[in-house]
């Protein structure tokens, strides 16, 4: 976690989109108050999962898989001096990685061919829609405690989150018991086939890895974002997106992040769970393809949209059905204002 088939190589500022759009739905925070709920011992785990995947301590690698596309990544993790320190590296498919020191995140891309930036930064496990110690699930999802498992040499617990309407998925979650830490995911239909899974191959929690784990090794095009614009951000208006108004979205999403500046607008929802996006930007000279396509559970729908005399262009991208992301994207429309300042474009 987004646009399936983007690439870094196309035309038309889709790389200057794309990678705020991941970065925003990779740093939702919510700050929601809890619902009573019906499984407690379950609600006390998930309780523990937000903390322990910021501060706990840890390397392994993990296969990560949407559909038919299965990757690998290389993963260094730790929480230092109060701030998170994190770097994914490509195992197949490519040589990039990221590299995360709190708010700062560093993208390498490598010099040869393209790569999806979709295959560089996961959603699920590293989403931090499940970061957020405060989250309310019990009203859009049931949790149960449903038993026990080992995972890369690890004792388990597993959560069964499972959705209570059909416009959000259901999921699985298997957490370390010491530290809580997630270690293996599937989210998929309620009562269906898993549509995308996350699972540690190997992983060695401990306490202290060197400075050297979080220094960029691969040789590239640098793109440098800062994640402090929308994890600090004011959240956003239901009524009013900054010239864009969003007429419907599924309930128990709230707005999470404010709009970004610019001719383009963008606004990240979260149940506390799961995660979707809303683009709005002036139509560039590149025509991109519209209708809606999903790799695992993870849906991009683009739609046209007139608005006097300028063209927009409306991307949901998040994990929600390809239903979902179609009605949230069809009820955007466009103010006087954005239209007018997006003339020219």
């Amino acid at each position: 976690m987004y646009g399936k088939r983007f690439l870094s190589g196309s035309g038309g500022g889709i790389l200057k989109t794309i990678i705020p759009m991941l970065l925003a739905v990779t740093m939702l925070v919510l700050a929601i108050r809890p619902a009573v709920a019906e499984d407690t011992g379950a609600m006390q785990w998930l309780e523990r999962l937000g903390p322990a995947l910021n501060m706990t301590t840890y390397r392994g690698v993990f296969v990560y898989a949407r559909g038919d596309s299965v990757h690998s990544m290389r993963i260094a993790h730790r929480y230092h001096n109060g701030m998170v320190e994190e770097r994914l590296v490509l195992q197949d498919g490519g040589d990039g990685e990221i590299v995360r020191k709190g708010m700062n995140v560093v993208c390498v891309l490598p010099e040869r061919g393209r790569i999806r930036l979709d295959q560089i930064i996961p959603s699920g496990p590293f989403a931090e829609a499940f970061a957020n110690e405060l989250v309310s699930v019990s009203r859009w999802y049931q949790a149960d405690l449903v038993g026990e498992d080992r995972i890369a040499g690890y004792e388990v617990v597993i959560i069964a989150l499972t959705a209570r309407d059909s416009h959000r998925y259901s999921h699985r979650l298997w957490l370390e018991k010491n530290s809580g830490l997630l270690v293996k995911s599937h989210v998929g239909e309620p009562g269906g086939k898993v549509l995308e899974h996350f699972q540690f191959t190997s992983l060695d929690i401990t306490d202290s890895i060197p400075d050297s784990e979080f220094e960029i090794q691969t040789e590239g095009r640098e793109i440098t974002r800062s994640l402090e614009n929308v994890a600090s951000g004011e959240p956003a208006e239901q009524s009013s997106m900054e010239g864009w108004d969003l007429g419907w979205h599924p309930e128990g999403f709230v707005p999470a992040a404010a709009p970004r500046s610019g001719p383009g607008r963008a606004v990240a929802f979260s149940d506390g769970v799961a995660a979707f996006s809303v683009f709005v930007e002036p139509q560039g000279q590149v025509r991109m393809p519209i209708g809606a396509s999903r790799i695992g559970a993870t849906t991009v729908y683009m739609r046209e949209l007139k608005a006097g005399s300028n063209s927009f262009l409306v991307t949901v991208v998040g994990e929600i059905p390809p239903k979902t992301a179609r009605q949230v994207a069809e009820s955007v429309r466009v103010g006087d204002a954005l239209a007018q300042h997006s003339g020219g474009s």
